[in-house]
């Protein structure tokens, strides 16, 4: 492998070498043309590469010659854009060199962001992010607010990747304002990613609005690149309204620029909504082609997102209908390959599944039906075995959810009780184990403490320990200690507990609420993500969100 980089590297100087060399063949006409003039023939020449080399030899060489080290950088800048997919890291390292070398910090952290750019258009995420942060360390030193708002957008991005909608909508919604005065590109690359990000929470209402503003503005502004990447995005949204032949109508539309640009992630996730929208019409058949076709760019690009784990699952479930092993083995085989590259790569949502589809269930199943596969080569009479582990499969299943209802319900019971009793924070005889702390800061905090659970301060967003602990002029170790003697928990506990506790008293009093979704209750106590929430219910109630609101309503009925 190091020898192939050597080889790589070898070439990508000697062509440099040969490039300079060759300059006195550069016409004499192009001595005299400006850094404007070079870039947009590059630009015109896309389609013809021979040409558009010698202008790209050219500007780098006039760049070196006068020594100019804005436009080295962009010389290797543009060599990045334009060259082959084997060298562009390797011109991006050039790239960032030159900056370095001019110590200039809008020159390096551009630099790290077009290689953050590179790396993201490759799906390499977690590169990319490092080259965003490092680029977001130079320009933050620096005024240059396009770089800034670039940055952001592009941070935006990975978190919208990673899932983390609210905090991304809340940066495209910066950009949006800044790109729309200042660069069409970028307003319109924002809207389209903000539309995404409305579909991923369930606004579609929203996400519809903003895909139709984007393709107006694009008419408006002359600028129709990114039209088929909002009906793109409206196909999808069009899935979710249950709008199927209408999905598979916009999304089969957009697919011909979008295979242009070969952009194969958009064209795997265009194929899993089309195939899923085939399914909803009741044409597997059809719809398993289409996830096949996701299967295929898995294959040659290792590209996979977790909404496209389903396209597994759904294959699994195909080939079961059809009673076919073999073909399910393979397709678990590869939701686990796909699972195990997600987890590798984001050991932070590691945790995450999708949906209700547990890692543990799908390798056991995978034990079964393996065993089962290798029986029926001896033996038809396995069909009896299938049925009857499917048979026990259901018994622990009904027995598991039977169990779990009668736990719900004992701890629903217990948990209205104690609402019903007045609800007050012991503070007394806590100075005991906190013998280091002057027991009149101890009762300054906990008055303040008091002051912040009656101000229900705790609903703030995002609140850490930090921000509290700046709120109320103390330090982190004392309030920790605090609060750990007064209410017997570490902070992230007992915020969450006042969160949850607070939202019960709000259920049992507004009838309304028990309609919301897990999301809008998340929102309504401060949550950064649903899954927080209902993992901080869980902790506090032993029951889940949803159980607790349709017991509520029996009650209410």
């Amino acid at each position: 492998m190091i020898k192939k980089y050597l080889l790589i590297v070898s070439l990508c100087f000697a062509s440099q070498f040969y490039a300079q060399n060759k300059t006195d063949k550069i016409p004499d006409t192009l001595r005299s043309k400006n850094y404007d003039y070079l870039f947009e023939r590059i630009e015109d020449l896309e389609k013809n590469r021979n040409k558009q080399s010698l202008y790209l030899r050219y500007f780098l060489f006039k760049a070196k010659s006068e020594k100019n080290a804005e436009e080295i950088v962009n010389g290797y800048k543009n060599y990045v854009y334009y060259s082959s997919d084997n060298l562009k890291l390797i011109y991006a390292d050039s790239m960032i060199n030159s900056a370095k070398k001019a110590k200039n910090n809008v020159l390096i952290g551009s630099a790290y962001l077009s290689k953050g750019i590179l790396y993201y258009s490759q799906k390499k995420h977690n590169y990319a992010l490092d080259s965003y942060l490092l680029a977001d360390t130079f320009i933050s030193k620096t005024n240059d607010k396009y770089l800034i708002y670039k940055v952001k957008y592009n941070i935006a991005n990975i978190k919208y990747y990673l899932g983390f909608y609210n905090e991304a909508i809340s940066l495209f919604r910066e950009c949006i304002t800044y790109f729309k005065e200042n660069n069409t590109r970028g307003y319109l690359n924002s809207l389209h990613s903000l539309g995404l990000c409305y579909n991923h929470i369930g606004n579609y209402g929203l996400c519809s609005e903003t895909n139709e503003k984007g393709i107006l503005e694009g008419e408006k502004l002359v600028n129709t690149e990114m039209t088929a990447y909002f009906n793109h995005s409206e196909g999808i949204n069009q899935y979710f309204k249950n709008n199927y032949a209408s999905a598979i109508e916009k999304i089969t539309n957009a697919l011909p620029a979008i295979r242009r640009n070969k952009d194969f992630a958009n064209e795997s996730v265009a194929y899993f909504y089309i195939g899923k929208s085939y399914w909803e019409l009741k044409k597997p058949e059809i719809a398993v082609a289409y996830f096949k076709k996701v299967d295929t760019i898995f294959d040659n690009t290792g590209y996979i997102r977790h909404d496209l784990l389903e396209n597994y699952q759904l294959l699994v479930n195909y080939y079961k209908s059809k009673d076919n092993l073999r073909s399910q083995l393979h397709y678990i085989e590869k939701l686990l390959r796909a699972d195990r590259l997600l987890d590798s790569k984001y050991y932070y949502l590691s945790g995450k599944i999708y949906k209700d589809f547990d890692t543990k269930k799908i390798v056991l199943e995978k034990r079964n039906i393996q065993k089962l596969f290798d029986k029926r080569k001896h033996n038809d009479i396995i069909f009896t075995s299938i049925i009857a582990l499917l048979f026990l499969s259901l018994v622990l299943i009904a027995f598991l959810h039977i169990r779990n209802k009668k736990i719900y319900r004992q701890k629903f019971e217990e948990l209205m009780k104690k609402s019903e009793a007045p609800n007050k924070n012991e503070t007394t005889n806590i100075t005991k184990g906190i013998e280091d702390i002057n027991p009149e800061t101890v009762g300054i905090l906990l008055k303040q403490l008091e002051r912040f659970e009656k101000d229900k301060k705790f609903l703030e967003k995002d609140l850490t320990a930090a921000k509290l602990t700046v709120t109320l002029g103390s330090n982190a170790k004392y309030l920790s200690k605090i609060i750990y003697h007064a209410r017997g928990k570490k902070f992230v506990e007992y915020i969450n507990d006042l969160k949850i506790d607070y939202l019960i008293q709000l259920l049992n009093e507004d009838k309304m609420l028990r309609n919301y979704k897990n999301k809008a209750l998340a929102e309504e106590v401060g949550f950064s993500s649903t899954q927080r929430f209902a993992n901080a219910f869980f902790a506090r109630t032993g029951m889940p969100p949803t159980y607790f609101i349709e017991e509520l309503k029996k009650g209410l009925s």
